[in-house]
C-alpha cells in the first residue's frame, strides 16, 4: 500500500469530504453492543439485501447518549439528519419502511438535535413534541393530536409531519415543540399556542419571541467531536471527514518541537487524568532531559466505578489519540509509545491495534513520518485490572513487567521514567485534545473554560440522573446546568441530594453547592476533585455514610499494600465504618477517623492512599448527622435522617469535620 505524503494531506485538507446521499449509521460502542446495536446492524444489513435498497450501511462510535441505546442516525435526501434512540430490529424495519421509502419520521425515537437555531429559515416539514414535565399526566400525545388537527384544519397535514420525540433537549419546561429542519424550538407550548405556532411560525415563517428556547446547547464537543460521527475502524474516514492527521502534518512541517510546546501553553490543557499538571509543562521537562530515549504513554487504565469517558473515546475516535500521541512524540523527542488499557475493554483494544495496523500501512507510523526526519512507532500493554496502576510509577512498573505498585516521586517519569529513560504519561482525553488543538490554535482552545481551567471536560454522568450520558462541557459550566440541563435532572423527579465527582478519590458534594462550576480548583474547595471525569448523582434515598463505605471499600481491595499508611489506615478506617453503620459504634469514632484520614492523607506512597479518606471526610463534613445517627439510634434510624438529611454549614461544626486537604495530585 502506497504511504501518505506530506502532499496527500495537504490536498485532502482542500478537498471537501464525499458523502453518499442516502445511508444508515450504527452507534456501535461497548454500550450500544451491550443493548443490542450489533443485532439492529445485522437486520438492517439483511433488509437492504433482500429489498434491495441502496443506502450505505454505516458503522461509527459513541455520540454519548447512553440513556437511548442503541442509536442510529439516519440521512435522506430531502429529510433532517435524524438520531433514533432505543433502537430495536423491529424498529429498524421501520426505519427502513417509514423513513427511508415513506419519508415520515417514527413515533417515540427521534432525538432532537441540540444544535437549536435562532433563526426560521425555509419551510417547515417537521415537528418534534414532548411534554417534558412529569411522566404522569404526560400531554405528548395531546400535542401532537392538536397539532395534527390544526394542520388539516389549515391544509397543511400532507406537508408538515407532527412526531413524538423520545428526547428534546430541554426538560421540565412544560411542552416543547422543535421545528425542523431549522431546529427552532419552542417551550412552554400551551393548547392556545398550537394555533399560533401553525399558523405564525408554519404558515407565516416569523419566529414566536414569548415561546423561543433561545439558551444555547451547554455542550462543546471538542474531545467528542468526532465520536458517533466518523468509522472508528476506517483510517479512511478519519482522514477525509475528519482533518484526521492535519494538526501532525502542521506540527512536522509548520512547527519545530518548541513552537508545538508553546501553543499548548497558550492553549492552557491541563492533564484531564485527574492530577491537572500542565500538559506543556510536562512535554517540555521530558524533552529537557538528556537521554538516548524517551517515551510517550496513553493512559487508558481507567478504573473509577462508573466512568466510561476514555473508553468511549478509544472506541470511538481511536486516531485522534494515536494523531495526539504522535504529537506529544514530536515535541519531546521521542520516537517510541505505548497505549496502557485496562484488558477488560477489548473493543477499546482491538480499535486501537487496527489504528495503529492502518497508521503503520500508510506510513503514518514507523521511519521517516510523511517524509519528515520524524520516526515513531506505538505498541500496546494491558492491564489486569488493578485500580492503582492508574498511578504514573505502577503503571510504568506493570509496562516493564514488575508488579504494579508506586514508587516514591522524585524523580518524576519525566526525568527517570520507562527503563529509566524520560516519559511522558497523559490522559486518553488529553491526547485527544491535541490535534484540535494544533489544527485550531491554542488561543481558540484557551476562548473556552476558566482563567485557570481552559477548555472543556468530559463527564460520565450516572447514578440517579434522568439520562445518563456522555457530557463535554467548557469549564465552569456548574453542577446544576450538567445534571439538569443537559441530563434532564433526577430520575424519577425525585429530590437531589449530593452529587460525587471523582471516583474513589473524589468526594461529596451536597445540593447546596450544585452551582459551583466545575473546575480543578472550585473541586478542591469542596473536598472533592475533578479526577477523570465520573460524576455521580444521588437523590435522598441514598445513605452518604454507606456511599462513603462503598468507595473505601473499593480502595481496601485495590490497595497494592506497599505502604501502611494506605494498607493498615485503609483497613481500619473501613472497620470503624462498617462498626458505625451497624450501629455500634461510638461518638469517640468521629474524631479517630479524623486521625487517621490525615495520617493517610499526609504519609501514603502514591494517589490512591493520598485520597482514598476523601469520600469518608466529604461525607462526614457535609452529612454528619448521618453518622450520629448511626451512632444514636442504629441502621433504621439512620435510614430516616438519611430521606431527611439537609446539608448545613453547621455540620461540619457539630461534628469536627475539617475540609479534606486533597493533594495536588491524584492516582489517575
Amino acid at each position: 500500500m502506497k504511504a501518505l505524503t506530506r502532499q496527500d494531506l495537504e490536498a485532502l485538507a482542500a478537498t471537501a469530504p464525499a458523502e453518499p446521499p442516502e445511508w444508515i449509521r450504527v452507534q456501535l460502542d461497548t454500550g450500544g453492543v451491550a443493548a443490542g446495536a450489533e443485532t439492529v446492524h445485522a437486520a438492517l444489513a439483511r433488509a437492504r439485501d433482500e429489498r434491495p435498497l441502496s443506502f450505505a450501511l454505516q458503522r461509527a462510535g459513541s455520540i454519548g447518549y447512553s440513556f437511548a441505546d442503541p442509536v442510529v442516525e439516519v440521512q435522506v435526501p430531502g429529510m433532517p439528519r435524524i438520531h433514533y434512540g432505543q433502537v430495536t430490529p423491529e424498529v429498524a424495519a421501520r426505519i427502513l419502511d417509514e423513513h427511508l421509502v415513506g419519508h415520515r419520521l417514527i413515533d417515540d425515537h427521534v432525538i432532537a438535535t441540540r444544535r437549536r437555531s435562532l433563526t426560521l429559515d425555509g419551510a417547515v416539514t417537521h415537528l418534534l413534541v414532548r411534554d417534558t414535565g412529569p411522566d404522569v399526566g404526560n400531554k405528548t400525545g395531546y400535542f401532537q393530536s392538536s397539532f395534527v388537527e390544526e394542520l388539516k384544519r389549515r391544509g397543511l397535514a400532507d406537508r408538515v409531519q407532527v412526531v413524538r420525540a423520545l428526547d428534546v433537549g430541554v426538560y421540565d419546561e412544560g411542552a416543547v415543540v422543535q421545528l425542523l429542519p431549522a431546529a427552532i424550538t419552542y417551550a412552554n407550548v400551551l393548547a392556545p399556542d398550537v394555533a399560533r405556532i401553525v399558523a405564525e411560525s408554519i404558515e407565516g415563517g416569523r419566529l414566536i419571541d414569548d415561546l423561543l428556547w433561545k439558551s444555547p446547547d451547554k455542550q462543546v464537543r471538542i474531545v467528542l467531536r468526532h465520536c458517533g460521527d466518523v468509522d472508528p475502524d476506517s483510517l479512511d474516514d478519519y482522514l477525509r471527514r475528519a482533518e484526521g492527521y492535519q494538526g501532525l502534518r502542521r506540527a512536522l512541517f509548520e512547527s519545530t518541537p518548541e513552537q508545538v510546546i508553546a501553543e499548548l501553553k497558550t492553549a492552557g490543557l491541563r492533564g484531564r487524568g485527574g492530577a491537572g499538571f500542565p500538559t506543556w509543562m510536562k512535554w517540555q521537562l521530558t524533552r529537557a532531559q538528556p537521554a538516548p530515549q524517551r517515551y510517550v504513554i496513553c493512559n487508558g487504565d481507567e478504573g473509577d466505578p462508573g466512568a466510561f469517558m476514555d473508553r468511549s473515546v478509544l472506541e470511538s475516535d481511536p486516531h485522534s489519540v494515536l494523531e495526539g500521541m504522535m504529537i506529544a512524540a514530536y515535541a519531546m523527542g521521542a520516537s517510541k509509545g505505548y497505549f496502557y488499557i485496562r484488558a477488560e475493554y477489548p473493543k477499546a483494544v482491538e480499535r486501537i491495534e487496527r489504528a495503529i495496523k492502518q497508521a503503520r500501512e500508510q506510513g503514518l507510523l514507523g521511519p521517516k513520518i510523511l517524509g519528515s526526519d520524524f520516526s515513531f512507532e506505538a505498541k500496546i500493554r494491558l492491564g489486569a485490572g488493578a485500580f492503582v496502576c492508574g498511578e504514573e510509577t505502577a503503571l510504568i512498573a506493570s509496562i516493564e513487567g514488575r508488579r504494579g505498585s508506586p514508587s516514591p516521586r522524585p524523580p518524576y517519569p519525566s526525568v527517570r521514567g520507562l527503563w529509566g529513560m524520560p516519559t511522558a504519561i497523559n490522559n486518553v482525553e488529553t491526547l485527544a485534545s491535541v490535534p484540535v488543538i494544533l489544527t485550531k490554535g491554542g488561543a481558540w482552545f484557551a476562548s473556552f473554560g476558566t482563567e485557570t481551567s481552559k477548555g472543556t471536560k468530559v463527564f460520565a454522568v450516572t447514578g440517579k440522573v434522568r439520562n445518563a450520558q456522555l457530557v463535554e462541557v467548557p469549564m465552569g459550566t456548574t453542577l446544576r446546568e450538567i445534571i439538569y440541563e443537559v441530563c434532564g435532572g433526577v430520575l424519577d423527579g425525585r429530590e437531589i441530594k449530593a452529587v460525587q465527582t471523582g471516583g474513589p478519590s473524589g468526594g461529596v458534594i451536597p445540593v447546596q453547592h450544585l452551582d459551583t462550576g466545575v473546575s480543578y480548583e472550585s473541586l478542591q474547595q469542596l473536598g472533592s476533585i475533578m479526577g477523570s471525569g465520573g460524576m455521580l448523582v444521588m437523590d435522598k434515598t441514598d445513605s452518604m455514610a454507606e456511599v462513603a463505605k462503598f468507595y473505601l471499600k473499593f480502595c481496601v481491595d485495590e490497595s497494592c499494600g506497599k505502604c501502611a499508611p494506605c494498607r493498615i489506615g485503609g483497613y481500619q478506617l473501613l472497620q470503624i465504618l462498617e462498626k458505625i453503620s451497624r450501629g455500634r459504634g461510638a461518638a469517640s469514632d468521629l474524631a479517630l477517623i479524623q486521625r487517621i484520614c490525615q495520617a493517610m492523607q499526609r504519609a501514603s506512597l502514591c494517589g490512591l492512599g493520598q485520597t482514598a479518606s476523601n469520600p469518608v471526610l466529604s461525607t462526614l463534613r457535609y452529612f454528619g448527622e448521618e453518622y450520629q445517627a448511626f451512632i444514636e439510634g442504629g441502621p433504621s434510624y439512620a435510614r430516616k435522617v438519611s430521606r431527611a438529611a439537609s446539608p448545613s454549614a453547621k455540620t461540619a461544626e457539630r461534628t469536627g469535620a475539617t475540609p479534606p486537604a486533597v493533594p495536588a495530585t491524584s492516582n489517575r
